[in-house]
């Protein structure tokens, strides 16, 4: 600086306005030659690394490739020569100058850690441990303590002062911060425990009607479980919620590879009854039931002749009822359905007469665990057994329509 100054003293300049654009034309000088230096950094230098990186066969630096850490990094360089050049301008100018080069050097060093620590989670994702121990609210506690760090160093910088001096005064402050961290600190415990009782993870399908939630789980932060519901909308979840609340993780029907099927057909109590022998021998003639009819026939006529019954009243004795040979055929027919898992449970049973009629419920499993497939494999058992039904003199209950009072006005 003392050069121009010099040379412009040469050109019979007055010394005060020499004094003024020399610094001027320092200024400039320095502005133009971080312009270069930032230029053959990021045209030059960064275009090399990404070469190398895209060559190499390691995935985690693509990441910070992604995260642009390398582009980041060139912002580095200006400074240090801001910094550098400070040197040449007169005192006070020389101390502020050094001074917003550090502040600016502090800044960028903590966007570069924020997005190094971006793809450090986005490295781990790639590991299949990420579903079930996600590392991402413990790197937004780090990014917090950084920040935090890198603030009160920037503030110590601009006004001379040691950070340890400003680090005693945040235990005054220590009642405000947990005012103002508090969903943090919560977040924190929550994603500890959430982890540790392995909870919840990435993908999990989960059920919490407080918060309208209903699908699948994308991403578990810090403060927030982001939940993709079924209809596609998105629901935020505090992450402490799902310690102090209670929800349904359907994780384990997703495991066991079945989803339960439990759903009950009412049964008119009017139309069960003994059955004929002409409804046993049309029984005999359907392809799940021939077997079965044969047996219980034979041991019911062996019961009752060992036992002496007498057969004139239909009610001594045992007999095959319409319902119960109805339930057989349900049982078998679930057994040789290709959509139900036959190592899971797999029963049909009544349930307490109400005055809807006789509940007849089939609990049973599909072997696809997909929303679409369960219900159509579902809707293909009903279809079936809604119309089979009067096969066995069996009427299902429902209220009254319209029509039904129609056809009682009509007679």
């Amino acid at each position: 600086m003392d050069y121009i100054h010099n040379q412009l003293l040469k050109l019979d300049m007055d010394s005060t306005l020499a004094g003024y654009l020399s610094i001027i034309i320092m200024f400039l000088l320095i502005v133009l030659i971080c312009i270069i230096a930032n230029f053959i950094t990021k045209k030059v230098v960064i275009r090399i690394i990404s070469k190398i990186v895209k060559n190499t066969k390691f995935r985690w630096d693509d990441m910070l490739l992604e995260r642009k850490v390398f582009h980041k990094l060139s912002h580095i360089v200006p400074a240090i020569i801001i910094y550098f050049f400070a040197s040449a301008f007169p005192e006070p100018l020389k101390y502020l100058i050094q001074k917003v080069a550090i502040a600016y050097l502090i800044i960028m060093g903590l966007v570069i850690i924020s997005s190094a620590l971006n793809a450090m989670n986005d490295i781990y994702q790639t590991y299949e441990v990420s579903r079930t121990k996600p590392i991402k609210g413990y790197i937004q506690v780090v990014k917090i303590v950084i920040i935090t760090l890198g603030i009160i160093l920037v503030i110590a910088n601009l006004i001379g002062k040691s950070p340890l001096l400003l680090l005693s005064g945040i235990g005054a402050l220590s009642a405000v911060f947990m005012l103002v961290f508090k969903d943090s600190l919560l977040g924190l415990v929550a994603g500890i425990q959430l982890s540790t009782n392995d909870m919840v993870q990435v993908g999990d399908w989960i059920e919490m009607p407080k918060y309208g939630a209903d699908g699948d789980i994308i991403d578990i932060s810090l403060n927030t479980v982001k939940v993709q519901n079924f209809d596609k909308t998105i629901t935020m979840i505090p992450s402490y919620a799902l310690i102090s609340d209670s929800f349904i993780n359907w994780r384990g029907m997703q495991n066991s590879g079945g989803r339960r099927i439990k759903r009950s057909l009412f049964i008119d109590k009017n139309s069960i009854s003994f059955c004929t022998e002409e409804m046993i021998d049309n029984f005999k003639n359907i392809h799940y039931l021939s077997d079965y009819v044969t047996h219980r026939e034979s041991e019911i006529t062996e019961y009752n002749t060992r036992n002496k019954i007498n057969q004139s009243n239909r009610v001594n004795g045992r007999a095959l009822t319409n319902i119960g040979v109805f339930r057989a055929y349900i049982s078998n027919y679930l057994r040789h359905h290709p959509g139900i898992n036959q190592e899971m449970t797999l029963m049909v049973r009544q349930l307490a007469p109400t005055e809807n009629g006789l509940p007849l419920e089939i609990y049973a499993f599909t072997n696809d665990i997909q929303w679409a497939v369960y219900e159509t494999v579902q809707a293909d058992i009903f279809d079936h057994l809604l119309a089979v039904a009067p096969e066995f003199g069996i009427h299902l209950f429902q209220n009254p329509t319209g029509n039904d009072f129609k056809k009682i006005t009509d007679i």
